[in-house]
């Protein structure tokens, strides 16, 4: 006797990762490169940018990013404008976040370094120094998410480049002097966070320019 087939039932296509599951890297970084191209499209100004990279990097679920684009288009790889690529490397955040903390002490990071794409700097009655004007910024956007309590962060960039942020003072200051570069292709530094009985401060340094430390990386290259 025949063994009569069962038909194969249809296998249902994966749909979108459900609101509550955690938040990837990849998903983090994924909403920042929309909200980018917002911004650069003039959707968003760049404090409604800077506060919702600081809510993209806060995210612990997939359901807590969707909102942050939720009113804007969605830019595939194919749709995104054809323009030269950027002289620095990838204009998106890239790799894993880099952490300096003082508590009752100091952390400093300056000189000749690669400035990855994240850097959250937390200061308790202690001080952070992120000098960025020897930095090799290894992508164009770079967000340095800063907390102070009773202590302070003090970041330091090139007078060439655009610096962004927004945060709160309670009790203390938080004050980022905004900079917009007249090269399209300058790094662009953004800074959030907020500071309670401390301070936050983020301005350039005078008389370093990026174009300078690049001319010297390829003399020092041999090119």
């Amino acid at each position: 006797m025949d063994l009569e087939k069962q038909p194969q039932q249809p296998v249902a296509p994966a749909g979108p990762a459900p609101a509550g599951i955690r938040a990837s890297d990849a998903d983090r970084d994924r909403i920042a490169d929309i909200l980018r191209e917002a911004m650069a499209e003039g959707r968003l100004t760049a404090e409604e940018h800077a506060e919702r990279i600081d809510l993209v990097y806060r995210a612990k679920t997939v359901g807590e990013l969707q909102p942050l684009v939720q009113d804007l288009p969605a830019h595939g790889p194919a749709e995104r404008r054809a323009e030269t690529p950027y002289g620095y490397g990838p204009e998106g955040p890239v790799g894993p976040a880099e952490n300096l903390v003082a508590v009752f002490s100091s952390s400093t990071r300056r000189g000749r370094w690669r400035v990855g794409g994240r850097t959250n700097a937390f200061s308790l009655f202690g001080s952070v120094e992120i000098d960025l004007t020897e930095a090799l910024f290894g992508q164009r956007l770079t967000v340095i998410n800063a907390t102070s309590l009773f202590g302070s962060v003090e970041i330091r960039v090139p007078e060439n480049i655009s610096l962004r942020g927004s945060g709160t003072g309670i009790f203390g200051n938080f004050e980022v002097d905004t900079l917009e570069s007249t090269d399209p292709e300058a790094p662009v530094v953004v800074v959030n966070g907020y500071s309670v009985f401390g301070h936050v401060e983020a301005k350039p340094k005078r008389g370093k320019l990026i174009a300078n430390l690049h001319d010297q990386l390829r003399k020092h290259l041999g090119h």
